[in-house]
Protein backbone atom coordinates (compact mmCIF):
# COMPACT_ATOMS: atom_id res chain seq x y z
CA UNK A 1 0.00 0.00 0.00
CA UNK A 2 1.08 3.48 -0.94
CA UNK A 3 2.42 5.33 2.08
CA UNK A 4 0.50 8.90 3.00
CA UNK A 5 3.21 11.34 1.02
CA UNK A 6 2.78 9.24 -1.76
CA UNK A 7 -1.06 9.37 -1.37
CA UNK A 8 -1.10 13.15 -1.30
CA UNK A 9 1.40 13.69 -4.00
CA UNK A 10 -0.97 11.46 -6.27
CA UNK A 11 -3.99 13.59 -5.53
CA UNK A 12 -2.06 16.77 -5.85
CA UNK A 13 -0.85 15.79 -9.31
CA UNK A 14 -2.83 13.75 -11.10
CA UNK A 15 -2.25 11.42 -14.22
CA UNK A 16 -3.37 11.10 -17.61
CA UNK A 17 -6.84 11.51 -19.39
CA UNK A 18 -9.07 8.87 -17.17
CA UNK A 19 -10.83 6.43 -19.72
CA UNK A 20 -13.95 4.24 -18.69
CA UNK A 21 -12.43 0.90 -18.91
CA UNK A 22 -9.59 2.35 -16.54
CA UNK A 23 -12.18 3.53 -13.81
CA UNK A 24 -14.03 0.19 -13.86
CA UNK A 25 -11.30 -1.55 -13.78
CA UNK A 26 -10.77 1.03 -10.33
CA UNK A 27 -14.12 1.26 -9.35
CA UNK A 28 -13.63 -3.39 -8.98
CA UNK A 29 -10.04 -3.16 -7.23
CA UNK A 30 -12.13 -1.34 -4.57
CA UNK A 31 -14.44 -3.78 -4.40
CA UNK A 32 -12.24 -6.44 -3.46
CA UNK A 33 -10.82 -4.42 -0.97
CA UNK A 34 -14.30 -4.15 0.38
CA UNK A 35 -14.30 -8.17 -0.21
CA UNK A 36 -14.79 -10.49 2.91
CA UNK A 37 -15.56 -6.97 5.16
CA UNK A 38 -19.39 -6.21 3.88
CA UNK A 39 -21.80 -8.11 2.02
CA UNK A 40 -21.18 -7.80 -2.05
CA UNK A 41 -24.50 -6.33 -2.05
CA UNK A 42 -23.71 -3.16 0.13
CA UNK A 43 -20.41 -2.13 -1.62
CA UNK A 44 -21.83 -0.30 -4.01
CA UNK A 45 -22.97 2.50 -1.38
CA UNK A 46 -19.42 2.30 -0.05
CA UNK A 47 -17.87 2.51 -3.14
CA UNK A 48 -20.08 5.03 -4.93
CA UNK A 49 -19.65 7.43 -1.53
CA UNK A 50 -16.46 7.63 -1.54
CA UNK A 51 -16.00 8.04 -5.32
CA UNK A 52 -18.93 11.16 -4.90
CA UNK A 53 -16.63 12.39 -2.27
CA UNK A 54 -13.39 12.26 -4.42
CA UNK A 55 -15.01 13.58 -7.66
CA UNK A 56 -16.68 16.66 -6.07
CA UNK A 57 -13.30 17.27 -4.09
CA UNK A 58 -11.38 17.30 -7.06
CA UNK A 59 -14.06 19.74 -9.26
CA UNK A 60 -14.17 21.94 -6.37
CA UNK A 61 -10.35 22.22 -6.55
CA UNK A 62 -10.57 22.49 -10.59
CA UNK A 63 -13.01 25.42 -9.97
CA UNK A 64 -10.86 27.16 -7.29
CA UNK A 65 -7.73 27.32 -10.17
CA UNK A 66 -10.13 28.62 -12.64
CA UNK A 67 -11.18 31.26 -10.45
CA UNK A 68 -7.56 31.98 -9.96
CA UNK A 69 -6.89 32.11 -13.41
CA UNK A 70 -9.92 34.57 -13.60
CA UNK A 71 -8.09 36.81 -11.14
CA UNK A 72 -4.49 36.35 -12.02
CA UNK A 73 -3.94 36.14 -15.78
CA UNK A 74 -3.12 33.01 -18.31
CA UNK A 75 0.36 33.95 -17.65
CA UNK A 76 0.92 34.54 -14.37
CA UNK A 77 0.67 30.98 -11.86
CA UNK A 78 -1.42 31.86 -8.85
CA UNK A 79 -0.12 31.90 -5.54
CA UNK A 80 -1.09 29.10 -2.70
CA UNK A 81 -2.44 32.24 -0.60
CA UNK A 82 -4.62 33.00 -3.48
CA UNK A 83 -6.04 30.25 -3.86
CA UNK A 84 -6.63 28.86 0.11
CA UNK A 85 -8.85 32.12 0.21
CA UNK A 86 -10.84 31.34 -2.95
CA UNK A 87 -11.12 27.85 -1.34
CA UNK A 88 -13.29 29.53 2.12
CA UNK A 89 -15.15 31.57 0.05
CA UNK A 90 -18.22 29.58 -0.64
CA UNK A 91 -19.87 32.34 -2.45
CA UNK A 92 -17.59 32.48 -5.15
CA UNK A 93 -18.59 28.38 -6.12
CA UNK A 94 -21.29 27.67 -8.39
CA UNK A 95 -21.47 23.53 -8.15
CA UNK A 96 -20.16 22.47 -4.69
CA UNK A 97 -18.51 23.90 -2.09
CA UNK A 98 -16.18 21.34 -0.20
CA UNK A 99 -15.49 22.55 3.96
CA UNK A 100 -11.92 21.98 5.24
CA UNK A 101 -12.78 18.74 7.20
CA UNK A 102 -14.34 17.39 3.43
CA UNK A 103 -11.51 18.09 2.18
CA UNK A 104 -9.77 15.03 0.27
CA UNK A 105 -6.04 15.84 1.58
CA UNK A 106 -7.28 16.17 4.90
CA UNK A 107 -9.08 12.02 4.65
CA UNK A 108 -5.88 10.77 3.29
CA UNK A 109 -3.71 11.84 5.65
CA UNK A 110 -5.68 10.60 8.19
CA UNK A 111 -4.48 6.48 9.80
CA UNK A 112 -6.99 6.23 12.88
CA UNK A 113 -10.91 6.72 13.15
CA UNK A 114 -10.90 6.89 9.20
CA UNK A 115 -14.37 5.94 9.25
CA UNK A 116 -15.91 8.83 11.58
CA UNK A 117 -13.29 10.96 9.48
CA UNK A 118 -15.41 9.87 6.28
CA UNK A 119 -19.37 10.01 8.39
CA UNK A 120 -17.99 13.52 9.61
CA UNK A 121 -16.75 14.18 5.88
CA UNK A 122 -19.67 13.40 4.09
CA UNK A 123 -22.42 15.35 6.68
CA UNK A 124 -20.02 18.51 6.12
CA UNK A 125 -20.73 18.34 2.22
CA UNK A 126 -24.00 17.63 2.93
CA UNK A 127 -24.73 20.23 5.39
CA UNK A 128 -22.78 23.05 2.80
CA UNK A 129 -24.47 21.93 -0.02
CA UNK A 130 -28.48 22.58 -1.01
CA UNK A 131 -28.11 19.95 -3.59
CA UNK A 132 -27.30 17.16 -1.87
CA UNK A 133 -29.24 17.15 1.72
CA UNK A 134 -31.42 15.16 3.62
CA UNK A 135 -29.04 11.99 3.86
CA UNK A 136 -28.02 11.55 0.25
CA UNK A 137 -24.57 11.00 1.53
CA UNK A 138 -24.89 10.05 5.20
CA UNK A 139 -27.40 6.74 4.57
CA UNK A 140 -23.60 4.83 4.96
CA UNK A 141 -21.94 4.34 7.82
CA UNK A 142 -18.64 4.53 7.69
CA UNK A 143 -17.53 4.58 11.08
CA UNK A 144 -18.96 0.68 11.78
CA UNK A 145 -15.36 -0.88 13.31
CA UNK A 146 -16.74 -4.50 13.53
CA UNK A 147 -16.93 -4.53 9.65
CA UNK A 148 -14.38 -1.83 8.59
CA UNK A 149 -11.59 -1.81 10.04
CA UNK A 150 -9.01 1.44 9.90
CA UNK A 151 -6.60 -0.69 7.95
CA UNK A 152 -9.61 -1.21 5.23
CA UNK A 153 -10.49 2.11 5.05
CA UNK A 154 -6.98 3.13 4.94
CA UNK A 155 -5.86 0.66 2.26
CA UNK A 156 -9.76 2.45 0.06
CA UNK A 157 -8.75 5.82 0.48
CA UNK A 158 -5.47 5.58 -0.50
CA UNK A 159 -6.57 3.36 -3.73
CA UNK A 160 -9.15 6.45 -4.41
CA UNK A 161 -6.22 9.08 -4.90
CA UNK A 162 -4.89 6.94 -7.47
CA UNK A 163 -6.93 9.46 -9.86
CA UNK A 164 -7.64 12.49 -9.66
CA UNK A 165 -11.33 13.25 -11.36
CA UNK A 166 -11.37 16.75 -12.84
CA UNK A 167 -13.19 18.01 -15.62
CA UNK A 168 -9.76 18.15 -17.37
CA UNK A 169 -9.35 14.77 -16.41
CA UNK A 170 -11.76 12.85 -18.19
CA UNK A 171 -12.19 10.99 -21.32
CA UNK A 172 -15.94 11.42 -21.20
CA UNK A 173 -17.94 14.35 -19.17
CA UNK A 174 -20.65 11.38 -18.52
CA UNK A 175 -17.99 8.46 -17.75
CA UNK A 176 -19.18 8.47 -14.02
CA UNK A 177 -22.51 7.56 -14.73
CA UNK A 178 -21.40 4.89 -16.77
CA UNK A 179 -19.05 3.37 -14.62
CA UNK A 180 -22.12 3.65 -12.05
CA UNK A 181 -23.90 1.53 -14.54
CA UNK A 182 -20.73 -0.79 -14.35
CA UNK A 183 -21.00 -1.20 -10.88
CA UNK A 184 -24.62 -1.48 -10.49
CA UNK A 185 -24.74 -4.39 -13.33
CA UNK A 186 -21.76 -6.20 -11.57
CA UNK A 187 -23.32 -6.79 -8.71
CA UNK A 188 -27.15 -7.00 -9.31
CA UNK A 189 -26.84 -10.68 -8.93
CA UNK A 190 -25.82 -9.69 -5.63
CA UNK A 191 -28.50 -6.85 -4.52
CA UNK A 192 -31.03 -10.01 -4.25
CA UNK A 193 -33.85 -8.13 -6.03
CA UNK A 194 -36.29 -9.68 -8.38
CA UNK A 195 -37.57 -8.85 -11.83
CA UNK A 196 -34.93 -6.41 -12.78
CA UNK A 197 -36.90 -3.98 -10.22
CA UNK A 198 -33.72 -3.31 -8.97
CA UNK A 199 -31.74 -2.61 -12.35
CA UNK A 200 -32.84 -1.47 -15.73
CA UNK A 201 -30.74 -2.87 -18.37
CA UNK A 202 -28.93 0.39 -20.39
CA UNK A 203 -30.18 -0.78 -23.82
CA UNK A 204 -33.87 -1.40 -22.46
CA UNK A 205 -33.73 2.68 -21.13
CA UNK A 206 -32.43 3.55 -24.27
CA UNK A 207 -35.61 1.33 -26.08
CA UNK A 208 -38.40 3.26 -23.59
CA UNK A 209 -36.69 6.61 -23.68
CA UNK A 210 -35.94 6.34 -27.27
CA UNK A 211 -40.52 5.89 -27.71
CA UNK A 212 -41.43 8.20 -25.27
CA UNK A 213 -38.95 10.80 -27.39
CA UNK A 214 -38.68 13.55 -24.79
CA UNK A 215 -38.11 17.00 -26.12
CA UNK A 216 -36.17 20.33 -25.08
CA UNK A 217 -38.83 22.17 -22.54
CA UNK A 218 -40.34 18.75 -21.82
CA UNK A 219 -41.20 17.65 -18.02
CA UNK A 220 -40.13 14.03 -17.23
CA UNK A 221 -41.36 11.91 -14.40
CA UNK A 222 -40.56 8.31 -13.11
CA UNK A 223 -42.61 7.62 -10.17
CA UNK A 224 -40.18 4.40 -9.45
CA UNK A 225 -37.10 6.03 -10.29
CA UNK A 226 -34.36 3.62 -8.52
CA UNK A 227 -31.04 4.96 -9.62
CA UNK A 228 -32.15 7.43 -11.78
CA UNK A 229 -31.26 5.84 -14.75
CA UNK A 230 -34.44 6.72 -17.08
CA UNK A 231 -33.91 10.43 -15.89
CA UNK A 232 -30.34 10.85 -16.84
CA UNK A 233 -31.04 9.00 -20.41
CA UNK A 234 -33.56 11.33 -21.24
CA UNK A 235 -31.78 14.10 -20.42
CA UNK A 236 -29.06 12.70 -22.98
CA UNK A 237 -31.50 11.78 -25.38
CA UNK A 238 -32.34 15.42 -25.41
CA UNK A 239 -28.94 16.02 -25.85
CA UNK A 240 -28.24 13.74 -28.59
CA UNK A 241 -31.01 15.33 -30.47
CA UNK A 242 -29.00 18.65 -30.73
CA UNK A 243 -30.66 20.26 -27.77
CA UNK A 244 -29.52 21.34 -24.19
CA UNK A 245 -29.97 18.66 -21.50
CA UNK A 246 -30.48 21.29 -19.19
CA UNK A 247 -33.26 22.07 -20.90
CA UNK A 248 -35.60 19.17 -19.79
CA UNK A 249 -37.06 19.37 -16.00
CA UNK A 250 -36.29 15.86 -14.39
CA UNK A 251 -38.47 14.51 -11.70
CA UNK A 252 -38.37 10.90 -9.72
CA UNK A 253 -39.54 9.20 -6.72
CA UNK A 254 -37.96 6.20 -4.63
CA UNK A 255 -38.84 4.67 -1.60
CA UNK A 256 -35.87 2.74 -0.73
CA UNK A 257 -33.76 4.84 1.24
CA UNK A 258 -30.51 3.90 0.12
CA UNK A 259 -31.78 3.36 -3.19
CA UNK A 260 -32.98 6.86 -3.59
CA UNK A 261 -29.07 8.48 -2.31
CA UNK A 262 -27.23 6.39 -4.86
CA UNK A 263 -30.28 7.88 -7.64
CA UNK A 264 -29.30 11.50 -5.92
CA UNK A 265 -25.71 10.79 -6.80
CA UNK A 266 -26.05 9.87 -9.88
CA UNK A 267 -27.93 12.62 -11.66
CA UNK A 268 -25.24 15.23 -9.83
CA UNK A 269 -22.24 12.67 -11.31
CA UNK A 270 -24.27 13.82 -14.55
CA UNK A 271 -23.96 17.18 -13.41
CA UNK A 272 -27.66 17.41 -13.69
CA UNK A 273 -28.29 19.73 -10.19
CA UNK A 274 -31.48 20.61 -10.82
CA UNK A 275 -32.83 17.01 -10.78
CA UNK A 276 -35.60 16.54 -8.09
CA UNK A 277 -35.33 12.93 -6.78
CA UNK A 278 -38.24 12.82 -4.12
CA UNK A 279 -38.01 9.85 -0.91
CA UNK A 280 -41.08 8.00 -0.13
CA UNK A 281 -43.71 5.53 -1.61
CA UNK A 282 -45.24 7.03 -4.61
CA UNK A 283 -48.70 4.86 -4.02
CA UNK A 284 -49.30 6.08 -0.49
CA UNK A 285 -47.50 9.53 -0.67
CA UNK A 286 -46.51 11.45 -3.58
CA UNK A 287 -44.61 14.23 -3.22
CA UNK A 288 -45.31 15.73 -6.15
CA UNK A 289 -48.49 17.62 -5.43
CA UNK A 290 -49.40 21.25 -6.54
CA UNK A 291 -49.98 24.43 -4.85
CA UNK A 292 -53.91 23.40 -4.89
CA UNK A 293 -53.75 19.88 -3.14
CA UNK A 294 -53.85 18.31 -6.82
CA UNK A 295 -51.20 15.93 -8.62
CA UNK A 296 -48.34 17.63 -10.90
CA UNK A 297 -48.71 16.36 -14.35
CA UNK A 298 -45.49 16.06 -16.63
CA UNK A 299 -45.09 15.23 -20.34
CA UNK A 300 -43.43 12.39 -20.62
CA UNK A 301 -43.80 9.69 -17.62
CA UNK A 302 -41.25 6.68 -17.79
CA UNK A 303 -40.97 3.61 -15.36
CA UNK A 304 -39.49 0.07 -14.64
CA UNK A 305 -41.70 -0.28 -11.46
CA UNK A 306 -41.68 -3.47 -9.56
CA UNK A 307 -43.05 -6.30 -11.33
CA UNK A 308 -46.24 -8.25 -9.86
CA UNK A 309 -46.07 -6.13 -6.25
CA UNK A 310 -47.50 -8.30 -3.93
CA UNK A 311 -47.57 -5.69 -0.96
CA UNK A 312 -48.69 -2.32 -3.01
CA UNK A 313 -50.89 -0.73 0.10
CA UNK A 314 -54.14 -1.65 -1.42
CA UNK A 315 -56.18 -1.45 1.31
CA UNK A 316 -54.72 2.06 2.15
CA UNK A 317 -55.46 2.88 -1.25
CA UNK A 318 -59.00 1.93 -0.79
CA UNK A 319 -59.83 3.65 2.16
CA UNK A 320 -57.21 6.69 1.56
CA UNK A 321 -56.85 7.85 -1.90
CA UNK A 322 -57.02 10.90 -2.15
CA UNK A 323 -55.68 11.83 -5.72
CA UNK A 324 -58.40 9.66 -7.73
CA UNK A 325 -55.61 8.28 -9.19
CA UNK A 326 -56.92 4.41 -9.92
CA UNK A 327 -59.98 5.37 -11.64
CA UNK A 328 -60.42 2.05 -13.52
CA UNK A 329 -60.49 -0.05 -10.53
CA UNK A 330 -57.83 -1.68 -8.12
CA UNK A 331 -55.81 -4.76 -9.44
CA UNK A 332 -55.58 -8.04 -6.89
CA UNK A 333 -53.57 -7.19 -3.60
CA UNK A 334 -50.79 -9.77 -4.76
CA UNK A 335 -50.19 -7.98 -8.17
CA UNK A 336 -49.94 -3.81 -8.55
CA UNK A 337 -49.63 -3.65 -12.01
CA UNK A 338 -52.33 -2.25 -12.90
CA UNK A 339 -51.63 -0.15 -10.18
CA UNK A 340 -48.59 1.74 -11.45
CA UNK A 341 -49.96 2.16 -14.99
CA UNK A 342 -53.08 4.14 -13.98
CA UNK A 343 -50.63 5.67 -11.23
CA UNK A 344 -48.93 7.02 -14.58
CA UNK A 345 -51.92 8.16 -16.69
CA UNK A 346 -53.00 10.48 -13.70
CA UNK A 347 -49.51 11.61 -13.72
CA UNK A 348 -49.41 12.73 -17.49
CA UNK A 349 -50.84 15.86 -19.36
CA UNK A 350 -53.79 16.03 -21.95
CA UNK A 351 -50.46 15.72 -24.31
CA UNK A 352 -48.76 13.44 -22.79
CA UNK A 353 -46.70 9.98 -23.24
CA UNK A 354 -45.34 7.55 -20.55
CA UNK A 355 -43.75 4.47 -21.36
CA UNK A 356 -43.12 1.13 -19.09
CA UNK A 357 -41.40 -1.68 -18.00
CA UNK A 358 -43.55 -4.45 -17.14
CA UNK A 359 -44.03 -8.62 -16.63
CA UNK A 360 -46.42 -9.87 -19.90
CA UNK A 361 -48.67 -11.02 -17.00
CA UNK A 362 -50.70 -7.83 -17.10
CA UNK A 363 -50.90 -8.06 -20.66
CA UNK A 364 -53.33 -11.31 -20.66
CA UNK A 365 -54.29 -12.16 -16.76
CA UNK A 366 -58.38 -12.16 -16.31
CA UNK A 367 -60.92 -11.10 -13.48
CA UNK A 368 -60.31 -8.01 -11.83
CA UNK A 369 -57.24 -7.30 -14.00
CA UNK A 370 -58.81 -7.25 -17.33
CA UNK A 371 -61.32 -5.17 -16.28
CA UNK A 372 -58.73 -2.32 -15.82
CA UNK A 373 -56.99 -3.33 -18.89
CA UNK A 374 -60.99 -3.25 -20.93
CA UNK A 375 -61.96 0.40 -20.34
CA UNK A 376 -58.56 1.58 -20.67
CA UNK A 377 -58.17 -0.22 -24.21
CA UNK A 378 -61.33 1.59 -25.34
CA UNK A 379 -60.50 5.03 -24.04
CA UNK A 380 -57.82 4.08 -26.54
CA UNK A 381 -54.67 4.96 -24.35
CA UNK A 382 -52.45 2.33 -25.55
CA UNK A 383 -50.49 3.39 -28.24
CA UNK A 384 -48.06 0.02 -28.32
CA UNK A 385 -46.84 -2.71 -27.19
CA UNK A 386 -43.40 -4.33 -27.36
CA UNK A 387 -42.96 -7.49 -26.86
CA UNK A 388 -38.81 -7.96 -25.06
CA UNK A 389 -36.70 -11.00 -25.70
CA UNK A 390 -36.76 -13.06 -22.87
CA UNK A 391 -33.34 -13.44 -19.73
CA UNK A 392 -32.41 -9.07 -20.49
CA UNK A 393 -33.25 -8.74 -16.90
CA UNK A 394 -31.21 -9.22 -13.58
CA UNK A 395 -32.54 -12.26 -11.36
CA UNK A 396 -35.25 -13.24 -13.84
CA UNK A 397 -35.68 -14.84 -17.04
CA UNK A 398 -39.39 -13.72 -17.77
CA UNK A 399 -39.16 -11.57 -21.24
CA UNK A 400 -40.64 -8.68 -19.98
CA UNK A 401 -43.09 -6.17 -22.20
CA UNK A 402 -42.74 -2.65 -22.75
CA UNK A 403 -46.45 -0.59 -22.93
CA UNK A 404 -46.47 2.70 -24.57
CA UNK A 405 -49.30 4.96 -22.95
CA UNK A 406 -50.45 8.11 -25.02
CA UNK A 407 -53.50 10.94 -24.28
CA UNK A 408 -53.27 12.30 -27.50
CA UNK A 409 -52.71 10.00 -30.30
CA UNK A 410 -52.17 10.94 -33.84
CA UNK A 411 -54.95 10.57 -36.08
CA UNK A 412 -53.64 7.90 -37.87
CA UNK A 413 -53.43 6.13 -34.78
CA UNK A 414 -56.68 6.65 -33.50
CA UNK A 415 -58.55 3.08 -32.73
CA UNK A 416 -54.88 1.32 -32.80
CA UNK A 417 -52.60 -0.54 -30.67
CA UNK A 418 -49.33 -1.33 -32.66
CA UNK A 419 -47.71 -4.53 -31.54
CA UNK A 420 -43.88 -5.23 -31.93
CA UNK A 421 -42.91 -8.71 -31.57
CA UNK A 422 -38.85 -8.27 -30.52
CA UNK A 423 -38.00 -11.62 -29.06
CA UNK A 424 -36.38 -13.22 -32.43
CA UNK A 425 -32.94 -12.93 -32.08
CA UNK A 426 -32.91 -11.83 -35.98
CA UNK A 427 -35.91 -10.31 -38.03
CA UNK A 428 -36.25 -12.18 -40.99
CA UNK A 429 -37.20 -9.34 -43.39
CA UNK A 430 -34.87 -6.77 -42.40
CA UNK A 431 -31.93 -9.16 -41.30
CA UNK A 432 -31.38 -6.91 -38.10
CA UNK A 433 -29.93 -8.15 -35.17
CA UNK A 434 -32.35 -7.85 -32.19
CA UNK A 435 -30.75 -9.21 -29.53
CA UNK A 436 -27.16 -10.89 -28.08
CA UNK A 437 -26.89 -14.17 -26.11
CA UNK A 438 -23.87 -13.16 -23.75
CA UNK A 439 -22.96 -15.64 -21.14
CA UNK A 440 -25.23 -15.40 -18.53
CA UNK A 441 -27.77 -13.68 -20.32
CA UNK A 442 -29.06 -11.50 -23.20
CA UNK A 443 -28.88 -7.98 -24.71
CA UNK A 444 -30.34 -5.80 -26.87
CA UNK A 445 -27.75 -4.69 -29.65
CA UNK A 446 -27.87 -0.79 -30.58
CA UNK A 447 -29.40 -2.04 -33.95
CA UNK A 448 -31.97 -3.39 -32.18
CA UNK A 449 -32.34 -0.66 -30.14
CA UNK A 450 -32.82 1.84 -33.02
CA UNK A 451 -34.86 -0.58 -35.38
CA UNK A 452 -37.33 -1.53 -32.94
CA UNK A 453 -37.84 2.38 -31.64
CA UNK A 454 -38.18 3.51 -35.52
CA UNK A 455 -40.72 0.66 -36.19
CA UNK A 456 -42.86 2.69 -33.35
CA UNK A 457 -41.99 6.05 -34.27
CA UNK A 458 -42.96 5.63 -37.52
CA UNK A 459 -45.76 2.92 -37.35
CA UNK A 460 -44.20 1.16 -39.68
CA UNK A 461 -45.93 -2.62 -40.19
CA UNK A 462 -43.10 -5.61 -40.82
CA UNK A 463 -44.40 -9.37 -41.42
CA UNK A 464 -43.67 -11.40 -38.04
CA UNK A 465 -42.15 -8.02 -36.73
CA UNK A 466 -45.04 -5.64 -36.07
CA UNK A 467 -48.85 -4.86 -36.75
CA UNK A 468 -51.30 -1.97 -36.35
CA UNK A 469 -54.72 -3.68 -34.71
CA UNK A 470 -58.05 -1.74 -34.55
CA UNK A 471 -59.24 -2.09 -30.94
CA UNK A 472 -62.65 -4.34 -32.52
CA UNK A 473 -60.17 -6.94 -33.02
CA UNK A 474 -58.49 -6.76 -29.70
CA UNK A 475 -62.50 -6.81 -28.63
CA UNK A 476 -62.58 -10.11 -30.39
CA UNK A 477 -59.73 -11.30 -28.61
CA UNK A 478 -60.96 -10.58 -25.12
CA UNK A 479 -59.38 -8.11 -24.63
CA UNK A 480 -55.84 -9.91 -24.40
CA UNK A 481 -52.57 -7.85 -25.45
CA UNK A 482 -50.02 -10.41 -25.89
CA UNK A 483 -48.43 -9.53 -28.90
CA UNK A 484 -48.65 -13.42 -30.63
CA UNK A 485 -52.14 -13.17 -30.97
CA UNK A 486 -51.67 -10.30 -33.56
CA UNK A 487 -48.27 -10.80 -34.83
CA UNK A 488 -47.45 -13.94 -36.69
CA UNK A 489 -44.21 -15.34 -34.51
CA UNK A 490 -44.03 -19.09 -36.43
CA UNK A 491 -41.20 -20.05 -38.14
CA UNK A 492 -41.86 -20.31 -41.66
CA UNK A 493 -41.88 -23.90 -42.84
CA UNK A 494 -38.68 -24.56 -45.11
CA UNK A 495 -39.85 -24.97 -48.50
CA UNK A 496 -39.77 -28.93 -49.99
CA UNK A 497 -38.31 -29.28 -54.02
CA UNK A 498 -39.88 -32.51 -55.09
CA UNK A 499 -37.75 -33.47 -57.93
CA UNK A 500 -34.74 -32.78 -55.79
CA UNK A 501 -36.23 -34.92 -52.88
CA UNK A 502 -36.91 -38.09 -55.56
CA UNK A 503 -33.94 -37.66 -57.39
CA UNK A 504 -32.01 -38.11 -53.61
CA UNK A 505 -34.35 -40.89 -53.12
CA UNK A 506 -32.58 -42.81 -56.32
CA UNK A 507 -29.36 -42.15 -55.06
CA UNK A 508 -30.72 -43.97 -51.93
CA UNK A 509 -31.92 -46.93 -53.45
CA UNK A 510 -28.77 -47.19 -55.83
CA UNK A 511 -26.43 -47.20 -52.72
CA UNK A 512 -28.76 -49.84 -50.95
CA UNK A 513 -28.65 -52.31 -54.21
CA UNK A 514 -24.93 -51.81 -53.93
CA UNK A 515 -24.60 -52.71 -50.21
CA UNK A 516 -27.05 -55.36 -51.10
CA UNK A 517 -24.54 -57.22 -53.46
CA UNK A 518 -21.51 -56.60 -51.83
CA UNK A 519 -22.97 -58.21 -48.68
CA UNK A 520 -24.33 -61.18 -50.72
CA UNK A 521 -20.75 -61.59 -51.68
CA UNK A 522 -19.36 -61.79 -48.62
CA UNK A 523 -21.70 -64.06 -47.38
CA UNK A 524 -20.54 -66.68 -50.65
CA UNK A 525 -17.19 -66.24 -49.93
CA UNK A 526 -17.91 -67.26 -45.70
CA UNK A 527 -19.96 -70.17 -47.56
CA UNK A 528 -23.40 -68.94 -45.31
CA UNK A 529 -26.26 -70.09 -46.55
Amino acid sequence: MASKDESLLQYTEGGETLELDTLESHLWEAADILRGSIDAADYKNYIFGLLFLKRINDRFEEETSEIAEELTGDDEEPDEDLLEQIRGDRDLHEEFWVPERARWGHIAAQSSDIGATLNKALEAVEDENDAIADRVLTSVDFNDKDRLADSTLEELVTHFSKHRYRNADLEDPDIFGRAYEYLIRQFADDAGKKGGEFYTPREVVQLLVECVDPGPGDRVYDPACGSGGMLVYSAQHVEDEGGDRDDISLYGQEKNLNTWAIGQMNVLLHELQDANIAKGDTITEPKFITEHGELEVFDRVVANPPWNQKKWNAEWVGDNEPYNRFTYGLPPKNRGDWTWVQLMLASLSETGKAGIVMDNGLLFRSRSEKKIRRPIIEDDLIESVIALPENLFYNTSSPGCIVILNKDKPEEREGKIQFIYAEDEELRESGVRVFEELSSQNRLTSEGVGYIAETYLTGREEDHHSRLVDIQEIEENDWNLSVPRYVDTTAPEESIDVSQKLDELDKLKTERQRTDEQLNEYMEELDYR
